[in-house]
């Protein structure tokens, strides 16, 4: 028995690593590209997978693409909690963590209420809602990991991780300059950086090229928005199974395996007994899980279909970014 599982595994690695490695080898052209270009990484890596669609269609790579954007993805979205601990969480004084609990429902619940006034589902705003409030791309693949299968689901969080990519670098140009005309002091800047630009990168960015004090701040509010991730996730998969309640088929988790190794690493690294090189290590290992799963996805989608999305999800989350960023001033002041 030992031997034939045995077997089965090396049959199962065989027809894995050739869709693998290519969603691999884009995912690091789409680094390389990032790093001397400063353009987002998830961004670089969806067009390029785009690019690369022939392979999911046929051959041999197309189990190991539909691995890398699902199971890549969860495995991704787990070690994202070796960036967060709860004494960061302290470190902020209560202030900034209730100015980011009321600007992620808000939002979240405003998109929601916005996608179905403007004909999409419910859970489309869900999606584009948690990716502005939470953390841009990894949010809005970590949210869709959650939600049920949907002929339309791909399409939309592709729609969703290319609109919060260019947002978060237009935002990463504009709110500083925002943030010195409306006269913020380094830590009112650091807040309002770190609660609005939807990517990691783009804070850090936007927040030491104002100053250190402005990017410490910065980079503490964005991780603990990350922190929000889970009961994000939990909220989209309580949805889901009240929505599933009745209806044949088997109904998802209510806590899904990835969010659960995301709040044990998070319990683990507060704790003190990661140290910071496994840190380090985890950190990147979770980017290249995200980057290769982006290209995976992007990969599996035809560019005919992002082209008839239509002019309504861009207002979406055009209004969803403006939304955050006005409510984040508002509390603010």
């Amino acid at each position: 028995m030992t031997t034939m599982a045995l077997r089965g595994a090396v049959t199962r690695a065989r027809d894995l690593f050739p869709g693998v490695l290519a969603s691999a080898v884009v995912a690091a052209a789409a680094t390389f590209l990032s790093q001397h270009y400063g353009a987002p990484v998830m961004l670089f890596a969806l067009l390029l997978g785009m690019a690369m669609n022939f392979l999911s269609s046929e051959g041999r790579c197309a189990a190991g693409v539909e691995f890398t954007a699902r199971t890549m993805l969860r495995v991704g979205v787990a070690l994202l909690g070796l960036r967060i601990t709860y004494g960061q969480v302290a470190a902020l004084g209560w202030q900034p963590v209730a100015l980011i609990l009321v600007s992620v429902v808000a939002t979240i619940g405003t998109a929601m209420l916005a996608a179905r006034w403007l004909g999409f589902q419910s859970l489309f705003g869900l999606l584009s809602g948690g990716a502005t409030a939470i953390c841009g791309a990894s949010a809005a693949l970590a949210i869709a990991a959650a939600l049920p299968a949907h002929p339309l689901k791909e399409r939309a969080t592709l729609f969703t991780v290319i609109g919060v990519s260019a947002l978060s670098t237009l935002a990463m140009v504009a709110y500083p300059m925002l943030a010195q005309w409306l006269g913020l002091d380094a830590r009112q800047a650091g807040v309002f950086l770190g609660a609005t630009i939807h990517d990691v990168a783009q804070v850090v960015g936007a927040g030491y090229g104002m100053s250190t004090e402005t990017g410490d701040v910065a980079t503490l509010v964005k991780l603990l928005r990350v922190a929000m991730l889970l009961p994000v996730i939990l909220f989209a998969v309580a949805l889901t199974r009240a929505r599933s309640a009745g209806a044949p088929g088997k109904r998802p988790p209510l806590l899904p395996g990835f969010a659960v190794g995301f709040a044990l690493l998070v319990a683990v690294n507060s704790i003190g007994w990661v140290p910071p090189a496994l840190q380090t290590l985890g950190g990147d290992a979770s980017r290249w899980c995200l980057v290769a799963a982006i290209a995976a996805i992007g990969m599996k989608t035809q560019l005919g279909e992002l082209a008839r999305v239509g002019l309504r999800p861009v207002l979406l989350m055009l209004g969803e970014t403006v939304f955050l960023a006005a409510l984040v001033l508002a509390l603010l002041r």
